[in-house]
């Protein structure tokens, strides 16, 4: 049996932080890029199409991006989800980010340099992964928090209706 893996996932400025369980049996691939690059996070964002996911955007760091292992387009509460975006997929003013979009990707010294990863989690029911501009967007999930879900979901809530602005999505080694 494999030892499992636990990783803390946190809105720093909110003092929220939850507990989450890597995946490793159904997105092995992933969870080792993501567990070899901690800690991981940037500014925060709310989902606009999604419903109920924040966000943070991140230059790519895998040294090859994964492949689209345990996807799903209908995440669940707890789910922590992965997808890589070009630089320009997400630089269109619709997102508000485009600038932040085209700086991460940037920063990125391998050959994936033009990719922006977006590490996810999704903190209540009735998402679904679809997106006006792009269609169907089919995200890893790689893995489920465990404890202290509650706690990020107001949060979440909070920074919807509250506004993002000087908060960060951070993911660390437990």
């Amino acid at each position: 049996m494999v030892n499992e893996r636990f990783i803390e996932v946190s809105l720093p400025k909110r003092g929220v932080t939850a507990t989450a369980r890597l995946l490793d049996d159904r997105a092995p691939i992933t969870c080792q890029a993501i567990w070899d690059a901690l800690p991981l996070g940037s500014d925060v964002y709310h989902a606009k199409y999604a419903r109920n996911e924040i966000y943070t955007l991140i230059p790519a760091f895998a040294p090859v991006e994964p492949p689209l292992e345990n996807p799903t387009v209908t995440p669940i509460p707890g789910d922590l989800c992965y997808f890589t975006f070009s630089n320009t997929q997400m630089s269109t003013a619709s997102y508000g980010y485009e600038a932040a979009a085209g700086q991460q990707g940037g920063q990125a010294a391998h050959q994936d340099r033009d990719k922006v990863v977006d590490l996810a989690l999704f903190y209540e029911r009735n998402n679904l992964l679809i997106n006006g501009d792009q269609g169907w967007v089919p995200g890893i999930v790689w893995g489920a928090v465990v404890e202290g879900l509650d706690r990020l979901a107001g949060a979440s809530q909070d920074l919807w209706r509250a506004g993002a602005i000087g908060e960060s999505l951070r993911f660390a080694r437990a």
